[in-house]
C-alpha cells in the first residue's frame, strides 16, 4: 500500500506536537474513517505547519467546515 506509506510519511511534520497528534491519529483511526474523512485528512495534511498547529491546539478553526469537523475529531481523540 504505497498510498498508506505516503500518508504516514506526510504525518511527520518535524514538530513534536504535530507529529504526536497526526501520527497517533493516523495509526489508530485512519483505517476506520469513512472515505470522505480519509479525503479530508489528506487535505488537512496539505495545510502549512503553522496553520495546522493553530487548528489542532484549538487557537483557530479551519474555514472549511469539512476540515473543521475533522479537526474536532482529532482534538477529541487527543483529549485526555
Amino acid at each position: 500500500m504505497p498510498e498508506v506509506r505516503r500518508l504516514r510519511w506526510r504525518c511527520r511534520r518535524g514538530t513534536r506536537e504535530l507529529d504526536a497528534l497526526l501520527e497517533t491519529y493516523f495509526e489508530e483511526k485512519f483505517t476506520s474513517l469513512d472515505e470522505a474523512d480519509k479525503l479530508h485528512f489528506q487535505r488537512l495534511l496539505d495545510c502549512e505547519d503553522k496553520e495546522l498547529l493553530r487548528c489542532l491546539v484549538g487557537c483557530e478553526a479551519p474555514e472549511d467546515s469539512e476540515l473543521s469537523d475533522l479537526v474536532e475529531k482529532i482534538r477529541r481523540f487527543a483529549a485526555p
